[in-house]
């Protein structure tokens, strides 16, 4: 198979088959946040499609009977050309590479949308009822993946992935039962309307609308399941790095009701009022996965994805949402939007270079992510050096204190380590400092944060304030203390 040495041979027999012989190219697609594999391919005749190696079976078999369900329905989906014989490869129509969230970046860097692209996401929200209603009819909700509506059980497997993929990650102290009895209260609201007779598409985000043609397309619904309209207004306007304006967000709420005024009629404070709870909802959930996704498997397109769920998020507790209703869960989320780690980086009016200096563990949150966009910097681990954590007398210290500073330089270890590091560290500030650029992050971690790489920063942070002087902004930050000062 051209291009494609690593395909799944029973793809490969797939796109023969369909194409009666071999395909012209291969290409492998970049993927999102799935495992799934995908391919393009360019057949004899000038056509193109699209091939899927999927990983589950269930969400296959979901994504192809949703699938066909709603293009039956008239709703503009991908065709599904050919399914494999075990049903984990299939073949789709090709709706190009024009991603409704990649026509608006232009709009996001600039703060103004033109006509054209508010017309796009009107389209997407008029069509959004359609979806849910039209969706919903005669729906098989007993193929969804990996449930069939949403109830109390999946409301808590998202609360829990926020609570143990992203809150406990942070570090942050919180009395869990409290939590949970807050958990409680804000399912049952979610469930006040339940039971369900709409489709809820559950990941519909401007990543997962195509537009071909100027008409908006539908892909990735294979999580859908039966459950409330709000939930997936709340999961498109409020969607982390989309960053739509508020008053483009109220105007597309306005669109969507006038289009949902077709199936149900509704008021429109009242909708507003119950649509924030699913907000509130929504954003804890996304930032399980980006906790789960960035943290744990380390994929950087979700650890880039924190810092604007956090803004949404403080925007929501700034707004007061969920104050009265569940004030345990307020209290916790505005601690955790306050963490040092999430604090946004600025762009000093000065223009100089700000060097972010900080100690983490590797063992309570792994890497930190770079908020200043960069994607990253020097990350250097500390943890082939002796452990005064080891040491009963030294674990309520840390790397600041006398005993431990003692404890670490008494070989000579530590400062030929860091000798190391000013090697490649001062180059670079310099570097940067003479072609204008604003921001570099340097993190030392070792197993607790506590002594090592504590250590470490604060002598980075020291050396360069000695060296670069004035030329520079130093900021060094101690994670898993939540402490945080500019020198």
């Amino acid at each position: 198979m051209p291009n494609a040495p690593d395909m799944n041979e029973e793809l490969k027999q797939q796109v023969v088959r369909y194409a009666g012989g071999e395909p012209e190219s291969a290409v492998r697609l970049t993927a999102a946040g799935s495992n799934r594999v995908y391919y393009r391919f360019c057949l004899a005749d000038g056509r193109t499609v699209v091939g899927v190696e999927g990983t589950n079976p269930d969400e296959n078999k979901a994504f192809l009977v949703i699938g066909r369900h709603l293009r039956e329905a008239g709703l503009p989906v991908p065709e599904i050309l050919a399914v494999s014989d075990s049903g984990m490869c299939y073949l789709v129509q090709d709706l190009g590479d024009k991603a409704l969230f990649d026509l608006m970046e232009s709009a996001r860097e600039s703060g103004t949308y033109s006509a054209e692209q508010i017309g796009l996401l009107e389209k997407v929200m008029r069509l959004l009822p359609d979806i849910q209603f039209k969706g919903g009819d005669g729906m098989d909700y007993s193929v969804c993946f990996p449930c069939q509506s949403f109830d109390r059980r999946s409301i808590f497997w998202d609360l829990n992935y926020f609570k143990y993929s992203f809150l406990k990650a942070t570090g942050l102290e919180f009395h869990e039962a409290k939590l949970e009895d807050d958990f409680d209260r804000l399912a049952s609201v979610l469930l006040a309307d339940a039971p369900y007779n709409t489709f809820m598409y559950r990941d519909f985000q401007a990543r997962n609308v195509m537009v071909k043609d100027g008409e908006p397309w539908l892909i990735d619904f294979q999580g859908g399941r039966r459950g409330p309209v709000e939930y997936d207004v709340a999961s498109f306007l409020w969607q982390a790095r989309a960053a739509y304006p508020a008053q483009l967000r109220e105007h597309l709420i306005d669109t969507y009701i006038e289009s949902l005024d077709r199936y149900r009629k509704t008021e429109g404070d009242s909708f507003r009022r119950g649509l924030m709870h699913f907000v509130l909802f929504r954003t804890l959930q996304v930032l399980g996965a980006y906790g789960f996704r960035g943290y744990f498997e380390r994929k950087q397109h979700f650890l880039q994805s924190i810092p604007a769920a956090i803004g949404n998020l403080k925007d929501l507790l700034d707004a007061g949402v969920g104050e009265r209703d569940y004030p345990y869960l307020v209290s916790v989320l505005r601690q955790l939007v306050e963490l040092p780690q999430f604090a946004p980086a600025s762009v000093p009016a000065d223009g100089k270079l700000t060097v972010r200096v900080m100690s983490f563990s590797y063992r309570k949150g792994g890497i930190p992510e770079d908020n200043s966009g960069n994607g990253g910097g020097f990350v250097f681990d500390c943890r082939a050096m002796h452990n005064p954590g080891r040491y009963e007398q030294y674990k309520g210290i840390t790397g600041a204190d006398a005993p431990v500073i003692e404890f670490l330089e008494a070989h000579g270890e530590v400062q030929q380590y860091l000798e190391h590091v000013y090697g490649l560290v001062d180059p670079a500030v310099q570097n940067y400092v003479e072609r204008g650029f604003l921001n570099l992050m340097v993190a030392f971690g070792c197993t607790g944060g506590q002594h090592r790489s504590l250590y470490c920063a604060n002598h980075l942070a020291e050396h360069l304030k000695q060296k670069f002087g004035h030329k520079i902004h130093i900021v060094l930050e101690h994670r898993e203390q939540k402490t945080r000062k500019e020198l």
